[in-house]
Parts: C-alpha cells; sequence; structure tokens
C-alpha cells in the first residue's frame, strides 16, 4: 500500500525541478473488433476504445488536482493494427476511426498503427507500412510504429527499406508542416509490448484485454541532486542518481495505482524513464554536464550516460512492483534544450549519437537531417540502429524527420513537446546498394538461448 504521505518530500520536486508524470497510457485490445469487413471493423474500433477509454482524460485530471501531480500526457494505445487487418482490407479506414476515437476521449496521442516485421511481413504489414505516410498525413492524433529486427530474428531489410520509403514520402506528404508527421513514426528493433511512451506506444499480443501503463519524468530533479554533490566520485553521483530515481517512480507507482483503481482496469508498469523538454532545466544533457562534461557529446558523454541510464533502472526497480516499458534515460535532440544546443555547437553528431543509444533506453530520437536525404540513407540509419539493438538485445529505435527544405545549419520547428529540431549532417556517401539486397540479416550467436 503506498500512502499520499509518501510524496509529501517530492511536492518540492514538482513546485521547484520540474518533476512530471509524463503519461497515463491506457492500452486497449482490439482483438474482439476482427471482421473481414473494414467498414465494421472501423465502427468497432471506435466503439471499443471511446467505451474503454470514456474517463481517461477525465481521471487524469482529477488525480492531478488531488495530489498536486502534473500529468502531461494522457494517451491510448492499442492493439498493433495489422494484426487486425489481415482479411479487412484497407488499413486506413482504421486509422480514420482511431484518429477519431483519439479526438472523442480527448487524449494527446493513440498509438498502434503498427506492425511486427522482424522476421517477415504478411499482405497486412506491407499494406500497413505502405500506407502509413497517407494515414499520417491525413490524421492528427495518430503515431505509428513498425518493429523491423529482434535479436531472436534478426533484421527485416525489405522492411527497412519499405520503412525509409514510407518516412521519405510521409516527410513529403507533411511538408507544409516541416514533415511533421516524421516525429509520430517510429522504427524498432526489440520493441516491448507495454511501452507508454509515443511514438512507438502499442499494446502488444501478450496483453490483456486492458492495461494503465505510467511513464514517469524528472531530469530537472536529478540535476538538482547531482549539484548537491559536485566534485564527488561517481559512486557518489550513481548513488545519488539511484536514490532520486527511486522518490521519482514511488509518484510514478501512486498515479498509476490509483489511476488503475479509478479507471476499472488492471495496472501494467511503471516506466522510468527520464524523458526530457524542450523547457529549461529539464533537460538529459544538463545532467551529463553536471558529472562534468563542458557540452554534452564531449568525450566522456557514453560514459555519462551509461552511469546515468544504469542508476536510473536500478533506483526505479525497488520502487515499483511492475517496472517496464523502456525505464532509462532518453535523448531525443529536439525534445532536449540540451541536446539542441550540443547539436547547434557541433559537439553532438549523428555518429556520437549512434554511440549514446548503446547504453541509454531507445536510439537516435527526434532527429532532423536535410530534407533531400535519400530513402536509402535514412533505411540505412534504421539498419545501423537495429544492429545495435539486436546484438546487444536491447531496445533501439530511430524517429528521424528528413525536413523538407532544409539543410544542414537549418531547424525546424514542431511546438510543444516536440520542440525544435537543428538539422544535422549525414554522410554524404550512397548506401543505395546495400539497402537494395533486401532479405534478412540472421540473428546473432547469442540469440541461441533455448
Amino acid at each position: 500500500m503506498i500512502h499520499t504521505t509518501e510524496i509529501l518530500e517530492t511536492l518540492r520536486m514538482i513546485d521547484q525541478e520540474k518533476l512530471d508524470v509524463r503519461t497515463i497510457t491506457m492500452g486497449i485490445s482490439l482483438f474482439r473488433c476482427v471482421t473481414d469487413s473494414s467498414r465494421i471493423l472501423a465502427r468497432r474500433v471506435y466503439d471499443l476504445i471511446t467505451q474503454k477509454a470514456e474517463k481517461l482524460v477525465a481521471v487524469g485530471e482529477e488525480i492531478e488536482r488531488e495530489f498536486g501531480v502534473p500529468i502531461v500526457n494522457k494517451r491510448i494505445s492499442v492493439t498493433p493494427v495489422a494484426l487486425l487487418t489481415a482479411s479487412s482490407g484497407d488499413p486506413i479506414v482504421v486509422a480514420q476511426a482511431l484518429d477519431r476515437a483519439a479526438r472523442e476521449t480527448g487524449v494527446d496521442f493513440i498509438g498502434g498503427y503498427s506492425a511486427l516485421v522482424q522476421k517477415g511481413m504478411t499482405e497486412a504489414d506491407r499494406r500497413l507500412i505502405e500506407s502509413i505516410p497517407e494515414a499520417l498525413s491525413t490524421t492528427e492524433f495518430l503515431c505509428s510504429s513498425v518493429n523491423v529486427a529482434s535479436t531472436r530474428a534478426g533484421i527485416d531489410m525489405d522492411a527497412v527499406r519499405l520503412v525509409g520509403q514510407a518516412i521519405k514520402l510521409t516527410a513529403e506528404k507533411t511538408a507544409s508542416r516541416g514533415g511533421l508527421g516524421c516525429a509520430k513514426f517510429v522504427a524498432f528493433a526489440n520493441a516491448v509490448e507495454d511501452n507508454p511512451f509515443m511514438a512507438g506506444a502499442f499494446h502488444g499480443p501478450g496483453e490483456g484485454d486492458l492495461a494503465i501503463n505510467v511513464g514517469v519524468s524528472g531530469p530537472g530533479v536529478v540535476k538538482r541532486a547531482l549539484e548537491k554533490v559536485k566534485g564527488q566520485p561517481f559512486d557518489v553521483v550513481a548513488e545519488t542518481i539511484k536514490r532520486t530515481a527511486f522518490r521519482i517512480t514511488r509518484v510514478g507507482q501512486l498515479v498509476a495505482r490509483e489511476a488503475s483503481r479509478r479507471l476499472n482496469a488492471p495496472f501494467g508498469i511503471v516506466d522510468l524513464s527520464l524523458a526530457p523538454t524542450p523547457a529549461v532545466g529539464d533537460s538529459v544533457a544538463a545532467i551529463l554536464e553536471e558529472m562534468g562534461l563542458e557540452v554534452t557529446g564531449a568525450h566522456g558523454t557514453t560514459a555519462a550516460l551509461a552511469l546515468l541510464n544504469d542508476a536510473v533502472k536500478k533506483g526505479g526497480v525497488m520502487a515499483s512492483s511492475h517496472v517496464g516499458g523502456l525505464s532509462g534515460a532518453f535523448i531525443p535532440v529536439s525534445e532536449d534544450i540540451g541536446m539542441i544546443q550540443a547539436a547547434e555547437k557541433g559537439a553532438l553528431t549523428l555518429d556520437k549519437l549512434e554511440a549514446m543509444t548503446c547504453v541509454c533506453s531507445v536510439g537516435l530520437d527526434m532527429i532532423a537531417v536535410p530534407g533531400d536525404t535519400s530513402a536509402e540513407t535514412i533505411s540505412a540509419i534504421i539498419a545501423d540502429e537495429a544492429a545495435i539493438g539486436v546484438i546487444n538485445n536491447k531496445t533501439t529505435a530511430v524517429r528521424v524527420i528528413p525536413a523538407p527544405g532544409k539543410k544542414v545549419g537549418d531547424s525546424v520547428e514542431f511546438g510543444g513537446l516536440l520542440g525544435r529540431a537543428p538539422v544535422m549532417p549525414v554522410k554524404p556517401f550512397s548506401s543505395q546498394a546495400f539497402i537494395e539486397r533486401g532479405g534478412r540479416i540472421p540473428a546473432p550467436l547469442n540469440s541461441l538461448k533455448n
């Protein structure tokens, strides 16, 4: 049992250090909606979501008021749509229904326009991937993801090629908004089924009918805690982060339990990831620099991030009965003022970010590249990041925006939590022949664990 007295110390962190619960995400299984008619499927999807999530936003707001804990987003994740449309045809009809349901329930985003193709693609998977540009350019709240690789299966390079093409076309179709559609799409390796964070959230086929998953945040709280141990050895740094992560996660546990009870939906997990925002004082980069780096991207950045990620997990896992999702530290460039500034100084490059993804929660996140970047180069970036995830048996992802009409040195504004992305250079050399090979990169030897 968690008592409200446990968060009294945390109220100071909320008031002064930008602690928040980043999201309450309700996961909803849509398998009961399956039919061979696109029109009937769409109607069932809309009806089920609006019924189950009818009170989600209201309950989130009640908890905010009663406990004084800011809850930034209320979201919905659903069964990967490609699993529902094998016999019903056009997935776009379902995309439109999901978007209408999100609008009706008042949530910020709905995720699950997704396909799981790490070992191969069905016709339904292929249809969905090819429809992503239209789906993301004609909806407002919809988010999409494709899992192209896993440690057990390897990397589906045919899917990687299609995804690169879809990202390029999505940018073109949303050019008037800076390629915003691409900010609502993620390519994964080793995607998890209980991730509450967009754009990659979906309600996995191994989940139950409903789940409440909560994602916490709090980079500012960790930064402030480290200010008190300036110059101390890394043992002290790690212990300080662990204790701070414990307190942050207890808030998430409290909110998750309350939301679960009030919505009559099972509690799923608390994702204890440090998720930054563009606001000053809410930056993962600032934590790394508090450890002694002049700027994020300097030599030593990967080691500092590894320490941070590990300490956050060690502290958080003691604070909640069910920790899941991604859990660690996010490094989305456009959503972190410190990352933006480091990129603008030239200290943070795509190569350095790729190295950092070996030790952090996810991967190359919210990175703008020149608008003339080819689909093959985008696919190659995805393949590189997927390889890191496959070999290291961890989740990795790519959320990259080929910003239409933009070149290196420009920036693209997305607003809100998505922030501002400086356009970063990519290699000028072609990967076309590599991507056109297709097929599947085999699973690594460490996948053979049975």
